[in-house]
């Protein structure tokens, strides 16, 4: 038998359970049915991301309003706007720098009036970062006082150490990956997460299934799911991706991919970030090396309607009233 079947605990089963959930959750909102959007009382209550990456606000907003809004970009301009888009992950940051400068574009990047805009964002008591990701504040390697001084700092170093020529010679999403982990202050966690966020682009088109790195989270989400006295987090989350099929259906769990888009290597990842979360309420006796036993965020519905926008090469169609 395989050894993360042979080892699998309940949180094991909890995976499949909030991914099944979570996104029946999805579709009931996305079709503007009645709430509850779903029966589970801990996704009711607490506020968890979608079973896909792309689809949560924030990556929505990415692809529609950052990528995708234009077609008179350059490909700097483009992987330019991603970065500085991540770097904050807050989407009313980029509002607020559009409003101040209107298009964003690599070629009128002026690190120092960038600086003072956000300065003064901050002296309107404004949060400029998202607590979603933890930037590092860069002062060893920039130097500046203030941390968005030293990520503004790092994007002009990146840029003029040829990232967009280095970019389009990469082969593979672990080449990109690679590429993004060499720059000072960026570590595998956000590397692995801006060369996903730049692969929804054009400016490259590498296969999701083909590589991963686990967060923390997913780590620990791992260690929840398995019992095991080694871990390699990396099979673990390719094993949930190739399996997951007959995972769901073992369990009675009839689920609905993301328009016949199955569930991706980040996605799975997510999922054990999650899981690790929705487990200190499901099954609070399975600690993990974090010790974490309360989620922090309350789920506050939001009723706007919304549209889901893929990345066009994808060759997803979007269906409405999905079911």
């Amino acid at each position: 038998m395989n050894s993360f079947l042979s080892n699998a605990t309940k949180a094991y089963d909890a995976y499949w359970r909030f991914a099944f959930n979570r996104q029946e959750a999805f579709y009931s909102k996305m079709n503007n049915e009645p709430q509850p959007w779903t029966e589970d009382p801990i996704i009711q209550k607490y506020r968890f991301t979608n079973p896909y990456r792309i689809t949560d606000r924030v990556s929505q907003y990415l692809v529609r309003n950052v990528i995708y809004s234009k077609n008179n970009f350059t490909a700097e301009d483009i992987l330019f706007r991603i970065l500085l888009f991540k770097i904050f992950n807050k989407i009313d940051t980029w509002e607020y720098l559009e409003d101040k400068l209107g298009e964003i574009r690599y070629s009128e990047y002026n690190e120092e009036i960038y600086s003072r805009l956000l300065d003064e964002l901050i002296e309107q008591k404004q949060k400029i970062y998202s607590a979603a990701y933890i930037m590092p504040s860069g002062v060893t390697s920039f130097g500046y006082a203030k941390k968005h001084g030293n990520n503004l700092a790092l994007l002009s170093y990146m840029f003029s150490n040829g990232l967009s020529q280095k970019l389009a010679q990469s082969k593979s999403l672990q080449e990109l990956y690679q590429l993004l982990l060499s720059f000072p202050t960026i570590g595998s966690f956000l590397a692995f997460q801006y060369a996903i966020d730049i692969n929804y682009s054009e400016l490259c088109d590498f296969d999701e299934m083909s590589f991963v790195v686990a967060g923390p989270g997913a780590r620990s989400g791992i260690e929840k799911c398995f019992n095991l006295e080694r871990y390699d987090y990396t099979e673990a989350i390719r094993f949930v991706a190739d399996n997951q099929e007959e995972e769901f259906e073992k369990r009675g769990y009839k689920f609905k991919t993301l328009f016949g888009r199955k569930l991706q290597l980040i996605d799975c990842q997510n999922l054990f970030c999650e899981t690790d979360k929705y487990t200190r309420i499901y099954c609070p006796e399975i600690s993990s090396t974090q010790n974490r036993i309360k989620i922090k965020q309350i789920y506050t519905p939001n009723l706007i309607k919304f549209d889901i926008f893929l990345p066009p090469k994808w060759g997803v169609k979007v269906v409405k009233g999905e079911k």
